[in-house]
């Protein structure tokens, strides 16, 4: 069994499968892209739009996510963390 994810690691894969859906993907499926239980991805989603990394947006009578400009960031920073990590075997 695998280590557990770290919390930026699960926010930062949610804001992934955003950006890879082109910036805007429905709820249920940033469930399943992430990993998550219908619970964990509720808080997570709370405390994003809280931040302002993402935003809620109806178009056609669905829901949908958002990433704002704000979310992308976040997701390049911690890509460079990630890599600064890995350059000094941390």
């Amino acid at each position: 069994m695998g280590k557990k994810r770290e919390r930026s690691d699960i926010v930062l894969d949610m804001l992934v499968a955003i950006q890879e859906k082109g910036g805007m993907i429905k709820p249920t499926h940033l469930m399943y892209k992430a990993n998550l239980a219908h619970q964990q991805m509720k808080t997570y989603l709370d405390d994003l739009i809280s931040k302002e990394f993402i935003k809620k947006m109806k178009k056609r009578n669905y829901d949908y996510l958002i990433i704002t400009d704000k979310g992308s960031r976040f997701v390049e920073k911690m890509r460079q963390m990630k890599e600064f990590e890995k350059t000094f075997g941390l």
